[in-house]
């Protein structure tokens, strides 16, 4: 099904002529749960990846022996839809029994800090399915988004270690059948439900602190006097600009912390927005973005995280490219 974005409130533009220096696009996937296969663009499902070339593996040093194993989460989200629509014993204390026993750590003997694990393979993303999707080095068409299941990297020792990889999908021949995952993970958000996508092209416009000083005077303005919706003035954040969820390109918002440059650390070259990972596909706050096919009572049925995937503290992740040579390595804020 076909997922569409409700128009804004209001004209943007109408508004604010200016604005359209600084309007772009930006593809909405609109993750929805699903049985994806390698051949899909998708979160949580089997990655197109060649059988002869080595899986990618965290190799920075952090504790990784012990958590909860990802079968066990996957098992206990079945489990909880399945009585949730009110299917299948046990019942009562059994069933608590039994989704307890499914949240138990373990401890994997052995297993050193220095030891590589095999990252977490959470989507792939193919250029025929998404139009704001660039083209990779070399001409590869499928982007392919890995991570650590961990909360343990970097100056800080609380932060993602993020991964890209890019593909020629024509030249993945004989794909890997079993995909490889580390044992236990830190953190139930990091392992992604299977989804399929509904990718949907729709405008977006910059950040609001990123727009010049006169046009963000004016939108301030506006906004302290605008009429009300739900309940709340309307907000250029929240109402006009960046959709909220997954999405490919377009721009990025800094609603944590302030904008800092994401300047290529190969070139220099200011990097523009590639990918957003959201754990949330709407703002519980206004709802305003929740696709016209979900209806309004998606909102009642909380299917705002179709996912299960939750960045930092029910943030996103926005993972930027190089745009003269995407072969460079990328960075991320999480916001």
């Amino acid at each position: 099904m076909t997922r569409t974005t409700p128009p804004r409130p209001v004209d943007p533009e109408a508004l604010f002529p200016d604005l359209a220096a600084h309007r772009g696009t930006t593809t909405r996937l609109h993750p929805r749960p699903g049985e994806p296969t390698v051949a899909d663009s998708h979160v949580g499902g089997p990655l197109l990846w060649p059988a002869d070339a080595p899986w990618p593996v965290c190799t920075q040093p952090h504790r990784r022996d012990r958590g909860r194993r990802p079968q066990d989460i996957r098992l206990g989200r079945f489990l909880g839809e399945f009585w949730l629509r009110g299917g299948g014993k046990p019942a009562g204390e059994d069933k608590r029994e039994l989704l307890r026993a499914l949240e138990d750590e373990y401890e994997m003997a052995g297993l050193e800090d220095t030891e590589p694990i095999p990252l977490l393979g959470v989507a792939q993303f193919h250029r025929r399915d998404i139009p704001d999707l660039p083209a990779g080095p070399d001409g590869c068409d499928l982007l392919q988004l890995f991570w650590c299941p961990f909360d343990r990297h970097g100056e800080t020792g609380y932060g993602m270690n993020v991964e890209l990889r890019w593909q020629n999908s024509d030249m993945v021949t004989d794909p890997l059948t079993e995909q490889p995952e580390p044992a236990v993970v830190g953190y139930e958000g990091y392992v992604p439900a299977p989804c399929v996508l509904h990718p949907e092209q729709v405008t977006t416009y910059q950040y609001a602190g990123l727009l010049p000083t006169e046009l963000q005077s004016d939108i301030e303005a506006w906004e302290g006097a605008s009429e009300l919706l739900q309940g709340a003035r309307l907000s250029y954040q929240y109402h006009l600009s960046i959709p909220p969820g997954w999405r490919i390109g377009g721009f990025a918002s800094w609603h944590v912390t302030d904008p800092y440059p994401m300047d290529c650390p190969s070139c220099g070259q200011a990097m523009t927005l590639l990918l957003t990972v959201d754990s949330s596909e709407w703002d519980g706050g206004t709802y305003r973005w929740i696709p016209v096919e979900d209806g309004a009572s998606a909102r009642e049925r909380e299917e705002g995280s179709p996912t299960n995937v939750t960045v930092g503290r029910w943030g996103e992740l926005n993972v930027f490219g190089c745009p003269v040579d995407p072969a460079h390595p990328h960075r991320w804020s999480v916001q």
